[in-house]
């Protein structure tokens, strides 16, 4: 199951991602939450903190500048940009896919 959550400013989206994300884990689903927003919060709000979500963006941010190799899965992804939050949630925040694997990752 894949489930995107988009919207206008201010309208919710990351406060619904987030109990989404943790409800889903609780229920059992393996939950991988990507955080794609410019102004990327999600670890806050699924309760990872405050410095790991900064660490999360500071990563991304350094694959935006080259200094950082792309991941060429979504395995890869969240084991070289991710973590794992609450309830077994696997966070990352990314900016863009580029060729990803059939399906959505």
């Amino acid at each position: 199951m894949k489930i995107a959550v988009v919207g206008k400013g201010g309208s919710g989206k990351t406060t619904t991602s987030a109990v989404l994300a943790r409800t889903l884990a609780r229920s059992g689903y393996a939950t991988l939450a990507l955080d794609c927003d410019s102004n990327p919060n999600l670890g806050i709000s699924l309760g990872i903190g405050e410095e790991a979500t900064e660490r999360l963006i500071s990563v991304r941010d350094a694959v935006d500048a080259g200094e950082e190799e792309h991941a060429s899965s979504a395995e890869d992804l969240v084991a070289r940009f991710g973590i794992e939050g609450p309830d077994g949630v696997r966070l990352a925040v990314v900016s863009a896919i580029q060729n990803p694997e059939p399906g959505c990752p």
